[in-house]
């Protein structure tokens, strides 16, 4: 069965089940569920800032395929030390 269909298929049951079915489903879940939710540092959220005044005036950016060719000459390189 495709991700998509089973996806749907769990929503649909989340939807309809008594709402203590759900807590025990949630109870299960609850630590991956809450690593979705990131909270920033405001160290990090000002370095953020700070990159995008950077792009807005004019900074020099890289491409995604750029950026693909550094990573993977970075890892070459490591792996082969």
């Amino acid at each position: 069965m495709e991700t998509s269909i089973i996806r749907k298929k769990l929503h649909q049951f989340i939807e309809t089940i008594e709402d203590k079915k759900a807590e025990a489903i949630y109870t299960l879940f609850e630590d991956e569920i809450d690593q979705g939710e990131w909270e920033y540092s405001d160290e990090f959220k000002a370095e953020l800032d700070s990159r995008y005044e950077y792009y807005k005036n004019g900074g020099r950016m890289i491409s995604a395929s750029e950026a693909d060719e550094q990573i993977t000459r970075i890892l070459a390189s490591s792996k082969s030390k």
